[in-house]
């Protein structure tokens, strides 16, 4: 999984995502501009180093780059939820702690999500064992 995003990492991807079209380091630029006094280049090199990461891919538009997100922030959510999940000696105490934590809003779209993704968990990985006799005679699941 890739690395947290810094904070004006996220700040420039979060643009990204919420535009969701190919963008300009000018762009971004004036918008971060209504928010902090930040140089051109500072952008620049983010975007470049974003793209230098795989978080965003680039497209020569005369004499610039337009950048596009590679993944969503939903799928960056999810790797950080992940990546969180899988470095606890408890991974179900932290769920519950997690679980505990979440508002009334979070725990609707826990389950919203869970409607979702149900059908997914409740199919068999496998073909059922055949029921009838074993080739040789012996009943099924003996291990004969």
């Amino acid at each position: 999984m890739p690395r947290q995003l810094g904070e004006l990492e996220d700040a420039v991807m979060t643009r990204v995502w919420q535009w969701n079209r190919p963008v300009t380091v000018r762009e971004v630029l004036e918008d971060l501009q209504q928010e902090r006094s930040i140089a051109y280049t500072t952008v620049m090199t983010v975007m470049d180093n974003l793209h230098q990461k795989g978080w965003v891919r680039r497209e020569v538009d005369g004499r610039a780059y337009r950048y596009t997100a590679v993944s969503t922030r939903a799928a960056y959510s999810a790797a950080l939820m992940n990546e969180a999940w899988s470095r606890s000696d408890n991974p179900a105490a932290a769920l519950v702690a997690f679980f505990g934590m979440m508002s009334a809003e979070q725990r609707e779209a826990l389950q919203d999500a869970m409607r979702i993704v149900a059908p997914t968990f409740s199919e068999p990985s496998a073909p059922p064992p055949h029921e009838g006799p074993a080739a040789d005679g012996a009943p099924s699941g003996t291990g004969r």
